[in-house]
């Protein structure tokens, strides 16, 4: 699905482990090199090779006016006839700014708006009210908006951290779990009701990041659920990625979007 860009700098590092029938990688993560080597400012700007800005003549701010509520959005290339649709759902304190970010979290933001710009996608951020049903009804409008413009694409959702939240709601929406390519939590929590939901029911491809020494959701919480996924249904198109001694943050800065997308649209 996605062609690649940049994919020599933002490839995983060392592999250290692997379980769970290839599955689950632990990978190596070093703050010295993953930040300070790779930040001209660490964790507030990526140095230049890391970006490219060209990808800002696609992006526009936006108000959709929905049976839900007015939602504030930001967009990077095709908002019709789009072959993907990308979004991500930030967590507590953020807003649709934070995906949009070309230079925090090590460039990777910029990189997934370029991989959609670049392969005829739409790739969006959005505010949304909470990360309780009014949020997840909000997202699902939004989404429900762009997905009518662009009949034949797949919804792929990435959630940080407490909007894993509105990850596992949209999981059993009658109007978005059909429409779902996959599931992507970054350092993000577990919701066992996914299990029974419709998302579950369609074998909704589901990948998991997580920082080793994450303080607010503990990597063996989120993987002790990614396993309970494979006991439920052994072949379940699941991944884990563990970045060993990452933080609650490490996910969104060293998830590979391109490899992880890819992935996920081979299941279909």
């Amino acid at each position: 699905m996605l062609s690649p860009f940049k994919d020599e700098l933002f490839a995983y590092p060392h592999q250290l482990a692997q379980a769970d029938g290839g599955r689950h990688l632990t990978v190596d993560y070093q703050e010295m090199r993953d930040i300070n080597g790779r930040d001209e400012i660490p964790e507030r700007r990526a140095q230049a090779k890391y970006v490219d800005l060209g990808v800002r003549r696609v992006q526009q701010d936006r108000l959709a006016r929905t049976e839900v509520a007015q939602i504030p959005h930001i967009t990077v290339g095709k908002t019709e006839g789009a072959s993907f649709i990308i979004a991500y759902l930030y967590g507590q304190g953020g807003s649709r700014r934070q995906g949009m970010d070309d230079f925090t979290f090590g460039g990777n933001f910029n990189r997934v708006k370029n991989l959609a710009s670049r392969n005829g996608g739409l790739y969006l951020t959005t505010d949304f009210s909470d990360f309780g049903a009014a949020g997840a009804s909000q997202v699902a409008a939004l989404l429900s908006l762009y997905a009518k413009a662009s009949p034949q694409a797949p919804v792929y959702v990435a959630c940080g951290s407490m909007g894993g939240a509105l990850c596992w709601r949209l999981a059993n929406d009658a109007g978005i779990a059909p429409r779902l390519g996959g599931l992507l939590l970054l350092g993000s929590h577990w919701d066992d009701a996914f299990l029974s939901s419709a998302a579950f029911k369609r074998r909704v491809p589901v990948f998991f990041g997580h920082g080793g020494n994450d303080r607010v959701f503990p990597a063996a919480k989120q993987e002790a659920f990614f396993r309970s996924i494979l006991a439920r249904a052994p072949d379940y198109p699941t991944r884990f990625v563990r970045f060993e001694t990452g933080s609650h943050g490490t996910p969104i800065r060293m998830t590979d979007w391109r490899e992880t997308l890819n992935w996920m649209d081979s299941i279909r």
